[in-house]
Formats: structure tokens, C-alpha cells, sequence
């Protein structure tokens, strides 16, 4: 048996590579195959953190007689659904069309042709066993049957996938009703919104943030304020190395699931960080520097750009890495020390986990403690997480995902602008708040030249890289808006050029290669391999949709460059979003929060002066930058850096440059008239 697997880019296809399954990646040559056997095609779809995924590999996939019958009767297809997007989406609406749900591992029977017939997710060896019997059968005595449902299938997810049809502007009012829609939905108690399993939603308290700065509403940011405490006090974070599970299998936040994504943590850290800047709060500046060290520390790798997630499981078992008991803490801590940390972390004999293991939650309000309460916290944490390294640790997954590493960018880069801001060499923790810019400063950089030098090959987008070296699927929408968008966010933060030339490039592509009727973006190049149908899902779930993350990128390079086209393609894009704004608020987070930006203006400052890192103008802009504001500050007419061209300085001081919506003001030099043009 060919060991097909073997040279893969995916950390996932790699870990199936010594199965006894006689495995095909997905290629041309896997149908070519099944259609010259007259077989049907077992796709099976997963990713490498995912822990259910394991446990069907290690019952069905790892099994000699399991795999005799998937070998004999079938063409068996693994599938990355984080290096392939496009093939996931299309299989997934299929399975959601036929079962009424979705999730990982997906188990997916196809003709030869690629089209769906028959879909499901995990299932135990003896029903997998049976359900592998039934399908041979019925392939072989009910072939004109199973093509018939395959094609009603299709049918179904083309008409769910289906671009263009109804649009309407993004009014403030259609905003103001998708708040209002969210308060209803949150959970006053726990925060968040929905129940258990209970997911962080950070492109919703995205929107909330800005609608709060435009309209002023203490309920939008309350709801922020609190979901944000609660997912930061409770096991969903990592109240040791910091960094947050995937989502909470209570309705709570207490017991994880313990795998930890980029993205999650990407989107979280933007939404602390802004929290942080708008109020001060303690806590949320804590968790944006916690998050923003853990992606430095435990997703980076040198040379490159970010890794994708650390695994849900430590040797086969869930969260063996992470949870405690009340010996384990006096054993490490001591008599006293042990009995204050299982006070302050929620360890109780009886145990909030499986087996008497607590997950540690932070059960007491230590930001605001006295001085002496919180020494004694960060002693007992330094303490725990060297013992804790010392543990078998979770598997990381190293592939480079473009989307997920231009989310990180964008966040750790409005970071370093925050934390610049607001943190000055009185502080208590200033010399950690230092070392963690420094860190998450080079690693956004490294990810950045990476992206640039090893994933745009030709003019184009590669979707994923290991060990600097590309893998070959193409970039999907989110790719090209999710590394553009981060692009203009370096341009902003760093004053270079180069990085605004690469985003106009990345959205010129979208538009030519993305774009569908009246609008709306496919999220698959016009060029791309042909599936079932051409997936383009407009909401916003785990990660922004592609349309999301390509309007939030002309946008803001719109107002960075002046060029009005990309606006006016941002705004249609958005009009064929507003009506499942209006209907769907939950699932369209971030389409909401560029709506924003849009109502803001977005206004486009500009702060000409010989010093960009200390001018109080600056510190002065991005401090009470509206909503999805861009600021650009140096040398006047710096090169490669539109905001600043026929911009000098006033009579040899440092000036600000306020537009909005590209209508401008005065300049101004003090920083009381600058605030006063950005109220």
C-alpha cells in the first residue's frame, strides 16, 4: 500500500499517514480512482486538534479490520478542513442539509463525481462498521437511488451557497436593532450568549465595543464588560500560561474543551486590548497581555508565522496537562500556599473535571486586590506553571494558516499600539509589559515577512505553509481579506509602505478573481478547482467569513489610500450582509462591526511629525480613535505612505490631519483640539 500521506504539508494528514486505511489526499487522482473502481469516495474530514477526530481514528481508522472494509469497498479521502476551507464548506452544508447539524470528524460518502450522498459526523467503530456495509450494499443494488438523493443534494447546498438576491444598505438603525437583538439573546448571569457548549463570541463584543463608542450605549458595553470577566476568570482561560480553549462544554465557562486556536485567541486579544483602551478596566489589560505573551511564547515559531492550535488532548488524554487537585497543589506549593491556591483557583476535592480534577478558574478578584494578595497570586502562578512544564505537554499544530496569522497580526499590532499608550514605567508589571512587546512584536513581524516572502507565489495567496515551505492550496477569500486587512494594520503601526503596496495588491485579486453578481464575494477564485458547487457563505462563525474580512480590508485601505472605489466596493459587498444583520446578528459579528467603521466614516488621521513613536498627537490619536479609525503618523510626504502626501508640518510643530469619510478638517498642533475634532 502507497503511503500517500507520508510527504503532506498537515500535521492532521500526517497523523493518518501510518494508518492501515489506504489513504488518498484530496486530488483529481482519488475520483480517477473510485470511478475506474466503480466505487463510492469515504471523504473524511477533521483537523489535527480536534479531539473526536482522534478518538475515530483510534477506533475505526487504526483498526486492521476496519480498514479492510473501508479499503476494499471504497476510494477513503482524508481531508484538512483547515488547509482546505472550500472542500469542508461545500461537504459541511451537505451534512447540515442532510442531518440537521455538523461538527468534526466529518464522514462524508460520495459518488466518483464528488457528489454527496449519504453524511455524517463521528461515529463509533460497531455503527461505522455497519453504516460501511449499508452504503456498499446500497451502491451496488440501489445505484440509480443513492445518484437520485446525491443529486437532491447538491440541488439543496448549491441553493444554500447561492450569491446575490437581496441587499440593503447597513444603517445605523439596522445596527442599533442588532445590539438590541444581542441583549436580548445574552445571558445575564453568566454572560455570553446561548448555552452549553458555549463558545467565546468575540466578533459580537467586536461590534458591541464600537457600538458603544458610537452611540454611547452602557448596555452594549456592559454586556462586554461582564462576558469578558466571566470567560477570563473562568476555565475557558488559561489562568497559568494564558490563552483560551476553543469553547466551554458547560454553560459557564468552567471546563474547556481544552484545545487552543489562533484564531480565537487572535479575535480575543483584539477585543481585551480595546476594552483596555476604552476604560482602563485592570483586568482586561492583564488578559490582552497574557493573550498577546501566549502567542509569542506558544504559537510562534521562529522564522515564520504562527501555528494553528496546541491539541485538546496530552497523550490520548483530554486536558491531562492542565487540571489539578487539592494534593497536587500543596505538593508544589506547600501547606499554605496550597490551601490559597485552591481558594483563589476553585480546586475543591470533589473536583469541577473528570476524576477529582479541577480545571483552575480564578475565584476571587485579584486585579483589584491589595498589593501584597496579588505579589502572592503571581508567586503561586510562577510556581504552578513551572510544575505544570515539567507535565507531558499537548501536541501543536505547526502549519502556517494565512488567515488565522493575518488575524494575529492585526491584533498583536493593535496591541503594541495600546500598550504603548497606556502603560508607563510606574507601573507595577511594567517591566512584563515590556518583555511581552518585545516578544509579540518580532513574532507579528516574522509572520508578516512570512506571509510576504513564502506565501504569495506569482501574485497569489497559498492558504497554508510547514517549515517555510508552501503548500499548495490556493488562498480562499478570508485568506486575501484576513492578511490584507493585517497588512494595513502594519502600515499603520510601522509608517512603511510596503506593506500598504501588498494589501492593494491582495484586494485587487479579491475583486478580480472573488467577486459574484450584485456585490457579493464567492469564496473560491473564479480560477480554483471546480467542486460540487461554489461555496460562499456570508456569516461570520469560528473565524470572519471571507466577505466579512475582505470588507473590513478595503475599508480600511480605502481610507488609507483615498482611492473611493474600495469603499464603494466595501459598501456593496456589505449591502448583501445587512439582511442577515438584521436577521442573524449572532452570525454576523464582524460584517456588524465594519458597519461600524463605516458610520464612524471612518475618520483618517494623519499626524505629521520627525517623532512617530513619542509625539503626544499620536499617543493623543490612536487614544480616542473612533471607530474603525486608521492613523498614519511621520515624516511629512514619507514615501509609500498616502495619508501623509502634501501634509507639512504648522509652522514647525507637529500637526494632525483629521478627515472623515475623506471631507477634512484643520490641521491642528495641541492635543485639546485634536480630541476635540475626534469627539
Amino acid at each position: 500500500m502507497v503511503n500517500r500521506l507520508a510527504k503532506a504539508t498537515s500535521p492532521y494528514l500526517l497523523q493518518h499517514a501510518d494508518n492501515p486505511v489506504d489513504w488518498w489526499p484530496w486530488c483529481d487522482e482519488a475520483f480517477a480512482e473510485a470511478k475506474r473502481r466503480d466505487v463510492p469516495v469515504l471523504i473524511s474530514v477533521g483537523y489535527a486538534a480536534c479531539h473526536w477526530c482522534h478518538v475515530m481514528a483510534h477506533e475505526s481508522f487504526e483498526n486492521e479490520a476496519v480498514a479492510r472494509l473501508m479499503n476494499d469497498d471504497f476510494v477513503c479521502v482524508k481531508v484538512d478542513r483547515e488547509e482546505r476551507p472550500d472542500v469542508d464548506a461545500v461537504y459541511m452544508t451537505a451534512t447540515q442539509a442532510m442531518t440537521g447539524q455538523g461538527g468534526w470528524p466529518m464522514t462524508v460518502f460520495a459518488a466518483p463525481d464528488g457528489t454527496p450522498f449519504f453524511c455524517g459526523t463521528y461515529f463509533p467503530r460497531a455503527n461505522f462498521v455497519r453504516l460501511l456495509g449499508s452504503v456498499a450494499t446500497a451502491w451496488r443494488d440501489q445505484r440509480d437511488a443513492v445518484l437520485r438523493q446525491g443529486a437532491a443534494v447538491v440541488e439543496a447546498i448549491g441553493g444554500a451557497q447561492a450569491v446575490g438576491g437581496v441587499t440593503a444598505p447597513l444603517t445605523a438603525e439596522l445596527l442599533d436593532a442588532a445590539a438590541s437583538g444581542l441583549a436580548r439573546e445574552y445571558d445575564e448571569t453568566n454572560g455570553g450568549f446561548g448555552g452549553a457548549p458555549k463558545f467565546p463570541p468575540h466578533m459580537n463584543l467586536l461590534f458591541l465595543l464600537r457600538h458603544h463608542q458610537r452611540t454611547g450605549s452602557a448596555r452594549s458595553l456592559e454586556i462586554v464588560r461582564h462576558t469578558c470577566e466571566a470567560m477570563a476568570r473562568g476555565g475557558l482561560n488559561d489562568q497559568l500560561a494564558g490563552g483560551f480553549a476553543r469553547y466551554s462544554v458547560d454553560g459557564h465557562w468552567t471546563v474547556p474543551h481544552f484545545e487552543k486556536m489562533l484564531y480565537d485567541n487572535a479575535l480575543l486579544l483584539r477585543v481585551y486590548t480595546q476594552l483596555w483602551r476604552l476604560t482602563g478596566d485592570r483586568l482586561a489589560r492583564r488578559v490582552a497581555r497574557d493573550t498577546a505573551r501566549f502567542l509569542a511564547d506558544e504559537l510562534h515559531r521562529a522564522g515564520e508565522g504562527f501555528a494553528s492550535a496546541l491539541d485538546a488532548d496530552t497523550e490520548g488524554v483530554e486536558g491531562l496537562t492542565y487540571v489539578w487537585t487539592p494534593d497536587q497543589l500543596v505538593e508544589v506549593l506547600g501547606e499554605d500556599d496550597g490551601r490559597f491556591a485552591a481558594d483563589l483557583f476553585g480546586v475543591t476535592a470533589d473536583g469541577t473535571f473528570e476524576h477529582g480534577t479541577s480545571v483552575l478558574r480564578l475565584a476571587r478578584d485579584v486585579d483589584d486586590a491589595d498589593p501584597a494578595v496579588r505579589a502572592r497570586w503571581r508567586d503561586v502562578v510562577g510556581r504552578l506553571l513551572a510544575a505544570r512544564d515539567t507535565r507531558p505537554q499537548p501536541a501543536r499544530d505547526d502549519k502556517v494558516v494565512a488567515a488565522w496569522n493575518g488575524l494575529a497580526i492585526t491584533a498583536i499590532a493593535e496591541f503594541q499600539q495600546v500598550a504603548t499608550l497606556l502603560v508607563s514605567p510606574d507601573d507595577e508589571d511594567a517591566n512584563l509589559m515590556d518583555g511581552v512587546l518585545i516578544v509579540s512584536d518580532g513574532a507579528m513581524r516574522d509572520a508578516a515577512e512570512h506571509l510576504a516572502a513564502v506565501h504569495l507565489v506569482d501574485g497569489r495567496l497559498r492558504r497554508v505553509s510547514r517549515d517555510r515551505l508552501v503548500g499548495e492550496p490556493s488562498g480562499v477569500l478570508e485568506d486575501y481579506g484576513c492578511v490584507a486587512e493585517a497588512f494595513c494594520a502594519l502600515h499603520q503601526l510601522t509608517g512603511e509602505g510596503r506593506w500598504l503596496t501588498l494589501a492593494g495588491e491582495l484586494l485587487d485579486v479579491a475583486v478580480a478573481r472573488f467577486a459574484g453578481p450584485d456585490g457579493a464575494f464567492y469564496d473560491t477564485a473564479d480560477d480554483a478547482e471546480r467542486l460540487v458547487t461554489r461555496p460562499a457563505d456570508p456569516t461570520d462563525n469560528a473565524t470572519p467569513s471571507g466577505r466579512s474580512a475582505i470588507v473590513a480590508a478595503l475599508v480600511a485601505y480605502a481610507a488609507l489610500t483615498g482611492e473611493t472605489s474600495y469603499r464603494e466596493a466595501a459598501e456593496k459587498t456589505l449591502s448583501t450582509v445587512a439582511p442577515i444583520v438584521d436577521r442573524h446578528a449572532r452570525f454576523t459579528g464582524y460584517a456588524a462591526t465594519v458597519g461600524e467603521a463605516l458610520l464612524s466614516g471612518p475618520y483618517e488621521i494623519a499626524v505629521a511629525t520627525e517623532d512617530p513613536e513619542g509625539d503626544p498627537l499620536v499617543a493623543a490619536a490612536r487614544r480616542h480613535a473612533p471607530p474603525g479609525a486608521v492613523v498614519v503618523a511621520g515624516a511629512p510626504d514619507q514615501p509609500g505612505v498616502p495619508l501623509l502626501a502634501g501634509r507639512p508640518l504648522v509652522e514647525g510643530r507637529a500637526a494632525a490631519y483629521v478627515c472623515r469619510g475623506f471631507v477634512c478638517q484643520r490641521p491642528v498642533t495641541t492635543v485639546e483640539e485634536l480630541i476635540e475634532q475626534l469627539g
